[in-house]
């Protein structure tokens, strides 16, 4: 039996394309002013304009954006078999270049239904050869009339009187989405040019947005950069008084490649009106391909959080390579296309030639602005022996060329770095510590082995500190006087607390507060005056500390404590409040032997004694608990000593 033809029985199917495709193509497909002005621009590219102007007019009493381009213009037959046909593909019928030689943008013919995603209403106006039209299509009318007639639509005709195109094209958009327009008008310029790589008076395609031309120097960017890689012979325009410290080059594979990667001097000088450039975008045929790629390369390494640019590879958009590779909102690309892949390659041996330039040749400039910075740097640079200052330099660099933006951090870490580079410089290793400072897991691994050093070093600081504790023991087991203790306590502070350091000019004992601030004293009482304290300091996080010491054997009343505390906290205070120190942090120390008599009381609150003591900031300390804590902190630091100190080990084998 013979096979039947479509021409002899009626087609069991059929499909049919519903005009309501425009809610997914054009609403939902953009999220942004910037994506859909990116299509506006690029169709007027490919129409051959010279000038695009962008009026964005919204505030109280306006609501409209106007996009006019000088280009070559639709007629009406233009504008119902081309802009009115959705999906047409200009690169299918043969246009793959424009009459000025142009490398068409445009691809899959659905960018101008972009325009719905933030406005209500779409006025196209054109002209040409002489002939003006125009038209007005209404989001919500075709929406009711797509409920009767899915496959078709019919826009409204705009009156001859209210035709104003001069030449080209001219969009204007009503009623506009404001939830979609959260880019300042700066902001808007920068992505419009980081987004295209054709605008600018070399390329004859200038873009201005309320009068003011989109040029390079908006990019943003470039006004940041510190270094600057350039891919092939780029010619890469800088904003005038921009100041690129060095520049490298990059190898562009025969071509394939073009465009700029650059590094900024801090992370967070890619933080830009609300917008990260922390991006390397793709672009083919001069407009935006892939939005930030650099996400998708997976790559760790500290120095691609200083990274920005572009890469400009036009076999990603041949017409001639096959499908199309760009998703449908031309912002991303089809990540399993042999091309994308390419990319991808290219980008990860690029910025591996990068890491390496970046790591070997930052450390020096960043050198030369912390000197600047802290001019007590460079002196102590001046002091070293010529044999240890270059490694000193260099580390200089590594230490401010890590991700550090508070100055206060800066100022820790270099401390810190200086002070073990004169540790380690004693035994000749400061370069080990050099070469690491980069590389989080061999500095952790040297610091750790700088511990059995540091041990070694500090012994007889070590061994002198148990040797207080154990004399500590005994003034204690004397039941020494109170003057006797004081004053043992007194040379050895750290006893009470390690963190604690004592305040300049306060290191007195047995000073009537009258003495040592009478310059400031002028309104205490006259017991006020004479209060006298035992030992007072301040610690490093600026509390003022009063310490009082009682005798080992003797047992106190609580309320003994707090009216001797309150005597001195009330004096104390007035005499920084003088001094022009507002709500100073005042704590008073009790130093006892033996528990206070209401300890035991169980007629008392639970919590009597510490709210008796909240009132001065009051603690108590008991001289046991506090040998137990010291003993305890150098016993452990002595047991680290026997484990990694090999050489107390040499040292007492000899």
């Amino acid at each position: 039996m013979p096979e039947m033809t479509n021409a002899q029985v009626s087609p069991t199917y059929k499909m049919t394309v519903d005009l309501n495709v425009i809610d997914h193509l054009g609403l939902n497909l953009y999220s942004n002013i910037s994506a859909v002005l990116t299509e506006a621009v690029a169709n007027a590219w490919d129409a051959d304009a010279h000038n695009v102007e962008i009026v964005i007019d919204i505030d109280a009493g306006h609501d409209t954006i106007v996009i006019n381009d000088d280009g070559t213009g639709m007629s009406v037959s233009d504008m119902n078999e081309k802009y009115l046909r959705v999906g047409y593909r200009r690169r299918n019928h043969g246009f793959d270049k424009t009459p000025l030689g142009r490398p068409v943008m445009g691809r899959k013919g659905l960018g101008k239904l972009s325009l719905f995603s933030i406005a209500d209403i779409v006025e196209v106006q054109s002209i040409k050869d002489g002939q003006r039209h125009g038209l007005t299509m209404d989001k919500n009318s075709m929406r009711e009339v797509c409920r009767d007639h899915p496959n078709e639509y019919y826009p409204e005709p705009i009156a001859g009187e209210r035709l104003t195109v001069e030449r080209g094209t001219k969009i204007t958009l009503h009623k506009i989405n404001r939830q979609r327009l959260s880019s300042s008008i700066n902001a808007l310029r920068m992505k419009l040019a980081r987004r295209f790589s054709v605008i600018g008076e070399s390329f004859g395609f200038r873009v201005s947005i309320n009068g003011s031309p989109v040029t390079v120097e908006d990019r943003g960017e470039l006004k940041v950069a510190q270094f600057l890689w350039k891919i092939g012979d780029a010619d890469v325009a800088l904003p005038s008084g921009n100041h690129i410290e060095q520049t490298f080059s990059i190898a562009n594979e025969g071509g394939a490649f073009s465009g700029w990667i650059a590094t900024a001097r801090k992370p967070k000088n890619l933080e830009s009106d609300g917008d990260n450039l922390n991006q390397i975008v793709i672009l083919s045929r001069g407009r935006l391909i892939q939005e930030n790629i650099l996400d998708k390369l997976n790559d760790g390494r500290i120095f691609t959080k200083y990274l920005t640019g572009q890469v400009q590879c036009d076999l990603l958009d041949e017409t001639s390579a096959g499908e199309d590779i760009a998703t449908t909102d031309r912002q991303r690309l089809v990540e399993d296309d042999p091309r994308y892949l390419k990319v991808l390659e290219f980008l990860k041996k690029t910025l591996s030639q990068i890491d390496r330039e970046w790591n070997a040749t930052r450390p020096s400039h960043e050198a030369t602005n912390i000197i600047q910075d802290y001019p007590i740097v460079k002196d102590w640079l001046d002091g070293l022996r010529p044999g240890t200052k270059k490694t000193a330099e260099k580390m200089i660099g590594q230490v401010a060329s890590l991700s550090l933006d508070n100055a206060a951090d800066v100022k820790t870490f270099l401390k810190h770095s200086i002070l073990a580079f004169e540790r380690m410089e004693l035994r000749g290793s400061e370069a080990e510590l050099t070469t690491s400072i980069s590389d989080v897991n061999k500095l952790l691994s040297l610091l750790a082995d700088r511990d059995s050093l540091e041990a070694a070093l500090y012994r007889d600081i070590v061994k002198s500190r148990i040797e207080a504790i154990r004399g500590l023991c005994g003034h204690v087991d004397k039941n020494d006087l109170e003057k006797v203790m004081q004053k043992f306590l007194f040379e050895h502070l750290w006893l009470l607390d390690t963190s604690w350091e004592r305040a300049d000019g306060s290191e007195r004992i047995e000073q009537a507060l009258k003495k040592e601030y009478k310059e400031f004293a002028d309104d205490l009482t006259e017991e006020e005056s004479n209060y006298r304290i035992d030992i007072r300091y301040r610690t490093s996080a600026g509390s003022h500390i009063i310490v009082e010491l009682k005798r080992a054997e003797r047992i106190l009343k609580i309320g003994d404590l707090v009216s001797q505390g309150k005597g001195y906290y009330s004096a104390l205070k007035k005499c920084l409040n003088n001094q022009g120190v507002e709500n100073p942090n005042i704590q008073v120390y009790f130093v006892l032997g033996k528990p206070v008599k209401e300890q035991d009381d169980a007629s008392l609150p639970e919590d009597y004694i510490r709210n008796s003591l909240n009132s001065i900031h009051g603690h108590i300390r008991f001289y046991e608990q506090m040998i137990d804590n010291a003993r305890k902190a150098y016993a452990e630091y002595l047991a680290k000593d026997e484990a990694l100190g090999r050489l107390d080990k040499v040292l007492a084998g000899l």
